[in-house]
């Protein structure tokens, strides 16, 4: 299935994997507002025409999903001098990392290892859905470094209490992939590419597996019954959903 990038994709400069998840269609009868959520990568290597263009979206919210090391190492980015409320929540914590390979191997980018994601408790999945039941939040921005995996699984949580169908969820997460070029050309004409790694490493990097988001949605199902009933199971309950689907549904 392919959906019209152009329709969501904001091809700043200098931030990638930046697009609204406005448009898909829900099971109750309703489609996603656009211009209330995006989901991205970094912002700090912005160029100024980039800044100018972000200003336009009127963010209200930055929720920041970054371990605090890197956000000393990058910064915040510049929404907060735009006015945005800056949330960080981080789904890794410091040391995370390893703490994760720990627990489901070296996995690489996978299912597996975003399930690995709840082991860490539920308090980044409560503090986050909070926030998108606050209809004073939005517009937002969700993001992480490369906005694809920790960006990639809470997207996937939310679509799935707007009530869209999985087949839109898989595809909203493989989109990443149309934006990996752009940014590993990015990175080797202004950084360098890291030590040891050739362009197509990058490449590999700087995308996502096909099947992994679907790996993780059945491990959900198959521990919890759902994203919905994993959220329930940590406090979650359908009147935040209901706040949920009033601010993201028209």
């Amino acid at each position: 299935m392919l959906i019209n990038l152009s329709d969501r994709h904001h091809a700043f400069a200098g931030s990638f994997n930046f697009r609204d998840i406005g448009g898909y269609p829900s099971t109750i009868g309703k489609t996603v507002r656009w211009g209330r959520y995006y989901r991205a990568g970094r912002q700090d290597r912005m160029t100024e025409a980039d800044l100018v263009a972000l200003r336009t979206l009127n963010i209200r919210t930055q929720i920041d999903l970054r371990k605090p090391e890197e956000i000393l190492d990058q910064g915040k980015g510049p929404l907060l001098e735009m006015g945005a409320a800056h949330h960080n929540i981080p789904v890794i914590p410091d040391g995370g990392t390893d703490t994760l390979s720990r627990l489901v191997g070296d996995t690489g980018i996978s299912g597996k290892r975003y399930l690995g994601y709840l082991e860490f408790g539920p308090d980044a999945w409560i503090k986050l859905f909070e926030l998108f039941a606050d209809a004073s939040t939005g517009p937002l921005v969700l993001h992480c470094t490369a906005g694809k995996d920790r960006t990639g699984v809470s997207t996937a949580f939310l679509l799935s209490v707007l009530g869209v169908e999985r087949k839109w969820i898989e595809a909203d997460y493989q989109l990443t992939n149309r934006d990996v070029e752009r940014q590993v050309n990015f990175i080797e004409q202004h950084i360098g590419l890291p030590e040891g790694m050739s362009r197509d490493d990058m490449m590999n990097a700087a995308g996502v597996p096909l099947d992994a988001i679907g790996d993780f949605l059945d491990g959900v199902e198959e521990r919890w019954g759902g994203p919905v009933e994993y959220l329930r199971s940590i406090g979650i309950n359908d009147e935040a959903f209901d706040s949920i689907r009033a601010n993201y549904l028209e």
